[in-house]
């Protein structure tokens, strides 16, 4: 089986390992298409979050505690720069470090966001495809009360504290998916948007032109997990960001930023109350234990969720 996953963050990221270790058993394949919209320059480095989380996360490397950063990762860099007046107010270890080195000298040399994540991926020994939603830079850019933030301002130098009252995606008008995230789509028996966050995670894939139309025109199934449990968020700012822009925060307020362009929703057991008003948008609905804990929490989701999207496509043939 081929799926294609969109993601971003440390949701999304560990779906994709589940996803990667259930397709992985039956021989299937696993593309993930991941927001880079959060990438931002740092002490002349490129330095691309959501892929990084997902790459060390399908590696085996990730942080346990946080879910993005390397496991026992040292921060003596960064107390160095700290010697030197710098803020190190955004955490890059010394291991991480490497990873963003070896990037921006790629990317100096001329080559594309895609090929460098390739060649990461490869020799971190990732079994699966990760690609880059785009290699165009796009930027998130927050609007507050106090003005417009570059994401990573909002996110981490200023901890979310800030009321959104506007999401923009700097240069998206340029940006296009890439060929092999179009052949990823295309090709795939099963497409899951991963439990990330559907504004600025998916939010930014979503908003690449020609992708909604890629997206409809694939055969396979499409499936979302929500990232909303009781009404709050499992990780992240979604939940808060969702209010303060006009959504309602559930899993139905989630399904409806996906109306038109999925086929299920996977929701908690905890929102089953809410199967209606989603199938009520067209949707097909797998209740179930959707908080993963720890890897077999994510195996265990990952196998529904695949057998959930079985079923749409046995059923419908997929939305086309």
């Amino acid at each position: 089986m081929k799926v294609a996953a969109l993601a971003g963050g440390v949701g999304g990221a560990r779906l994709a390992a589940g996803l990667e270790d259930s397709l992985q058993i039956g021989g299937g394949e696993l593309s993930v298409v991941v927001n880079t919209a959060d990438d931002f320059d740092l002490w002349g480095l490129r330095i691309c979050p959501d892929l990084d989380t997902v790459m060390y996360t399908l590696a085996g490397l990730e942080n346990p505690d946080t879910g993005w950063g390397l496991a026992g990762e040292t921060f003596a860099t960064l107390e160095m720069l700290a010697s030197y007046g710098e803020d190190p107010w955004f955490l890059l270890g010394d291991r991480d470090l490497a990873t963003h080195l070896l990037r921006a000298e790629r990317l100096w040399g001329g080559a594309a966001l895609t090929e460098v994540t390739a060649d990461l991926a490869r020799r971190l020994g990732l079994r699966s495809q990760l690609l880059p939603m785009s290699d165009e830079p796009v930027g998130t850019v927050i609007h507050t009360p106090e003005g417009p933030l570059e994401f990573q301002e909002y996110f981490v130098r200023r901890g979310q504290r800030d009321a959104v009252l506007a999401v923009e995606f700097r240069g998206i008008g340029e940006a296009r998916p890439t060929a092999a995230v179009r052949e990823a789509v295309s090709g795939a028996e099963a497409v899951v948007l991963c439990p990330s966050n559907p504004l600025v995670s998916l939010g930014p894939i979503l908003a690449l032109p020609g992708m909604r139309e890629l997206l409809s025109e694939a055969s396979a199934p499409k499936v979302a997990v929500s990232p909303i449990v009781g009404g709050r968020a499992l990780k992240g700012p979604a939940d808060r960001m969702l209010y303060s822009l006009g959504h309602e925060v559930s899993a139905t307020g989630v399904a409806r930023i996906y109306g038109g362009l999925v086929d299920g929703m996977v929701i908690d057991r905890a929102d089953r109350d809410e199967r209606p008003a989603i199938e009520d948008l067209g949707m097909e609905v797998l209740a179930t234990d959707a908080v993963m804990h720890g890897p077999p929490d994510r195996a265990r989701l990952a196998e529904e969720v695949l057998g959930f999207a079985a079923t749409l496509g046995r059923a419908e043939g997929g939305r086309g």
